[in-house]
């Protein structure tokens, strides 16, 4: 294996990632799929020596994200081998039979690196099409889409860059990043308000965002300073009240079993953002796939 290129470790830095994460998480896919070993299957099918070019394309429609991830694969798998061309920008409407991303190089090292490759990009442009799906439904409201850390473990980073790709926001990338008082913290500190006010005199500097589950708690977490506040499970009405009653002092999360169902219902009572777990956990996988063509 080599190292990921200098033009997509570029490439990849343009976008938001960091090229040593992804280089890793590349390095654990591509070992997990050997094995240990070797591609069997390819070792005693393909003659030594043999070029193809492999095309990732689209079987179904969507929005892509992750062609300089799947990318990078091809380049930690073929080296100088290889050469790559990428089709189609992340963030673009994809429909069956659009050429992604295209490879030439030495038959093997293709199809070695075509399933993690595939799995990445397919994954991520699952969270992308899911989020623009959440983007469209809340259009025009003034609202937008938000992630959580609900997230798989190790691929945070590029699960959160999907969800900008589809037009969401992201929320914190950690817990060091933002402060985010729940229900346990307030159980810990023996009420919202003194949760919050712990916060801030311990971590001035840091943003802090307080759940809440009542409008008696919102009411106690504006006259406490809080200008960030999740609601937490609460009803559409109850958005509302709470909207007139926090009167433009704090933004307002709306979280807890949102459904596209209920999403622009939910946008419309004037709520800054909408916590969508589901964008991360949920998103079903969009269908691409990989077609060889020899090298005469």
């Amino acid at each position: 294996m080599t190292r990921v290129s200098d033009d997509l470790r570029e490439r990849l830095t343009d976008v938001g990632l960091e090229p040593d994460d992804v280089e890793r998480l590349i390095a654990v896919a591509v070992d997990e799929d050997l094995g240990g070993g070797v591609d069997v299957t390819t070792v005693a099918t393909v003659p030594v020596g043999q070029r193809a070019t492999l095309d990732l394309v689209a079987r179904g429609t969507g929005v892509v994200a992750g062609v300089p991830v799947a990318a990078a694969v091809f380049s930690y798998v073929c080296g100088d081998a290889g050469r790559i061309d990428l089709l189609t920008p992340d963030g673009t409407w994809v429909g069956p039979g659009d050429v992604l991303l295209s490879v030439s190089g030495p038959t093997h090292l293709l199809l070695q690196a075509e399933r993690p490759a595939l799995n990445l990009i397919g994954h991520l442009s699952g969270v992308a099409t899911l989020t623009r799906t959440w983007v469209d439904a809340i259009s025009g409201s003034g609202a937008s889409i938000r992630d959580t850390r609900k997230t798989t473990p190790g691929m945070r980073r590029l699960e959160k860059y999907a969800v900008r790709c589809g037009g969401g926001v992201n929320h914190r990338m950690s817990l060091s990043d933002a402060a985010l008082v729940k229900d346990n913290h307030v159980v810990a500190a023996g009420g919202v308000a003194a949760a919050f006010a712990a916060v801030r005199a311990k971590f001035p500097g840091v943003p802090v965002e307080v759940e809440v589950d009542s409008l008696a708690q919102l009411d106690d977490v504006l006259d406490a300073g809080a200008d960030l506040v999740l609601l937490d499970n609460f009803t559409v009405p109850d958005m509302v009240e709470a909207v007139r009653r926090t009167g433009g002092r704090a933004r307002l999360e709306a979280s807890g079993g949102l459904t596209l169902a209920v999403a622009t219902d939910v946008a419309a009572t004037g709520v800054d953002y909408l916590a969508v777990g589901a964008l991360t956990h949920s998103a079903p996988v969009l269908d691409i796939g990989a077609d060889l063509r020899q090298e005469a």
